[in-house]
């Protein structure tokens, strides 16, 4: 425990942090050094991301969140994210442009952002890590943090987009619920709740699980009942100062995928409910599950009221076509037992390790270390369970896993070095291993019996190194129009609104879903219907990167479909050829 009058970031914290972050750094710089070079995004979403970014130094309103040049004749699409996560961003590129130039301040903010994005993370779970386990557990955990793949796979270079700041939130979180005075930790731990749910709705369910944690220790103690309350008031207050700053009140709409007035009518009803409750002190049990279910009670009737729509989910208004051909196939939205081997295995199997050393510590200490890593099992078990609903989730998890998992790596060490008979030696060494790289039996044995492998198609969600050339795509476009409107697969969209000054049909974002729908049909349609498509939405280019996943997948859900017609060569006569066709982007000009 660190002393009451020492520093919440202490000198003995941040220079073990610093250090392990430095070496990370080098090694994610020195993976990624291909990607980097390349421009090669991880991700649609964080080619868009920049695409905003430049709209928004461009001149684009602050509260103006459209993508104009998507969908443009139906005026654009607005997106359902939020300004927070641009404004690190845009702060780095105006900061150094002035030396570097344009480019170059976008480079370096595309590489800057996402490595301070895991010095916070490393800082935070330091601090917990120092907190409970002690100083040497700080770089340990840093260093399995660094190890996950599911927080890597959100925090690297390029990866600019908000999935890594959800992981920072949702660490914050989990400081505020370690801090000793229970209003300052509650009023921590709700403003870092209400970030991390400005940012993306997605963390909505981990807040639930804070605050069912926060009602249990409750019903277990009636004198707990003030961190909850805080919690609530911060969430609450947090929430409206982070609608007003990036929403403003010009977007009133109760909307099912970003903070609308109806989760602040909710969350105001939660904190005015329960600081009702705890204004009680030592309310008896049967008052404070009656006042609990009737807040419960009051809030779906309040759901039902505002915004009846929302009660099945935030994608329940998606079109059914759209669902199974873009949303079904995005991989990191789906269950974990939908999820090939390896991936599975590296979301359960640290969060699992993790699980058993918090209850293994939680039989250790005196009496408030052990009440404070049950509440932290069922925390993790919590953010374990929602990882395995949606995998992308599973970056929070194994993030809460490595602080616990630090103390087990320890443990396993000072075991293998004391003498023990060397078959116990060998056992706890790789046990350590398969729960860092769990998915490494599956490794070796691929390379071992690469015949043996089962190959699979990968889906319109996956992400592939393509051969596909955007560059090359600008300057023939620049030959023939000084700007046009382009068919194109969904995945393929941003970057060529990065790549061009075009517009696009459509991108896989769902308020954009009426378009989405129109660029399945086409390219899943007869050469006709794609046809009268092209014509009435004033299609001037059809652009197609034949070695991605997503235009296979719409050649095989339509064998006699324009995207398979394409694939094969055959182009039908109202499309003209702009570039070779061949391994790169292929690229037709609509001539009727």
């Amino acid at each position: 425990m660190r002393p009451a009058s020492e520093s919440l970031f202490p000198r003995a914290l941040l220079r073990p942090v610093v250090l392990a972050w430095l070496v990370i750094c080098l090694l994610l710089l020195a993976t990624n050094g291909a990607g980097i070079a390349a421009l090669r995004f991880p991700d649609p979403d964080d080619t868009l991301r920049l695409v905003q970014v430049r709209d928004l130094i461009g001149g684009q309103g602050w509260f103006d969140l459209h993508q104009h040049r998507v969908d443009p004749l139906d005026g654009g699409v607005p997106m359902h994210w939020s300004r927070l996560v641009d404004v690190p961003i845009v702060a780095v590129i105006l900061l150094t442009r002035a030396f570097l130039g344009h480019a170059g301040a976008e480079m370096a903010a595309l590489i800057a952002v996402p490595l301070l994005t895991m010095l916070c993370l490393l800082v935070l779970a330091g601090r917990v890590a120092r907190a409970k386990l002690g100083g040497e557990a700080v770089v340990l955990t840093c260093l399995l943090i660094a190890m996950a793949v599911p927080v890597i796979a959100q925090i690297r270079p390029l990866r600019i987009d908000h999935h890594g700041w959800q992981i920072v939130a949702a660490m914050a979180a989990l400081n505020g619920f370690m801090a000793r005075d229970p209003r300052r930790g509650g009023w921590a731990t709700g403003a870092a709740l209400a970030v991390g749910l400005a940012i993306s709705l997605e963390g909505l369910p981990l807040m639930l699980v804070f605050a069912a944690l926060g009602a249990r220790a409750w019903l277990g103690q009636r004198d707990r009942g003030v961190w909850l309350a805080a919690m609530l008031q911060s969430l609450a207050l947090t929430s409206l100062a982070a609608f007003l700053a990036t929403r403003g009140l010009s977007d009133l709409a109760e909307h099912c995928d970003a903070i609308s007035p109806v989760h602040l009518a909710i969350f105001v009803l939660g904190a005015v409910g329960v600081s009702a409750l705890a204004f009680a002190k030592r309310p008896p049990l049967a008052v404070l599950l009656t006042g609990f279910a009737v807040i419960g009670v009051a809030t779906l009737l309040l759901v039902y009221k505002m915004a009846p729509q929302c009660t099945a989910g935030s994608f329940n208004e998606l079109d059914p076509v759209v669902r199974h051909l873009w949303y079904d196939q995005v991989a990191e939205g789906l269950p974990v037992w939908q999820q090939d081997w390896p991936t599975a295995l590296q979301v359960v199997i640290p969060g699992l390790g993790g699980l058993i050393a918090a209850c293994l510590l939680s039989r250790t200490g005196d009496r408030q270390q052990r009440r404070w890593w049950q509440e932290y099992a069922l925390l993790l078990a919590g953010a374990l369970a929602i990882a395995c609903l949606v995998t992308r989730a599973s970056g929070v998890s194994s993030a809460f896993a490595a602080i616990p998992l630090a103390w087990a790596l320890s443990a396993a060490l000072r075991h293998a070095r004391a003498g023990t008979p060397p078959a116990q030696r060998i056992a706890a060494l790789a046990g350590v291993v398969l729960v860092l790289m769990p998915s490494l039996p599956l490794t070796i044995y691929g390379l071992i019996a690469p015949s043996r492998a089962t190959s699979q198609t990968p889906a319109a969600g996956s992400q592939r190194v393509s051969t596909c050339n955007l560059r090359g795509a600008v300057r023939a476009l620049a030959g023939t129009a000084v700007s046009g409107n382009i068919l194109a697969p969904l995945d393929i969209g941003p970057e060529l609104l990065l790549a061009t000054p075009d517009t696009v049909l459509a991108t896989g974002h769902h308020r954009g879903a009426k378009a989405m729908r129109e660029v399945i049909d086409a390219f899943t349609g007869l050469d006709a219907q794609a046809h009268a498509i092209v014509r009435r939405r004033r299609i001037d280019y059809v652009v197609l990167c034949p070695d991605l996943g997503e235009p296979a997948l719409y050649a095989h859900t339509a064998p006699g479909g324009l995207a398979a017609h394409l694939l094969a060569g055959h182009a039908p006569t109202w499309l003209r050829p702009v570039t070779r066709l061949g391994d790169g982007l292929q690229i037709w000009r609509v001539i009727g």
